[in-house]
């Protein structure tokens, strides 16, 4: 049993998910590697990160960004 007032003392939270757990993400990784499945990213620089949250909200979005951590 989870006592509700440790999570909510020490702003701590309990998640779950429904698309699974290691396994089944390494097994998809592997499956993508072995037939070159890749997606299509947008590179931007942590300084433009407000940038491309505002394009998100816009949905002026067509791939998913990631950011540069060179540009920290």
């Amino acid at each position: 049993m989870i006592n509700i007032g440790n999570l909510v003392f020490k702003r701590a939270s309990l998640s779950g998910s429904l698309i699974g757990g290691m396994a089944e993400t390494q097994e998809m990784l592997d499956y993508c590697g072995e037939h070159n499945i890749t997606s299509d990213i947008e590179i931007i620089p942590i300084q433009k990160v407000n940038e491309a949250f505002e394009r998100m909200l816009k949905q002026d979005v067509k791939y998913r960004f990631v950011i540069d951590m060179a540009t920290l």
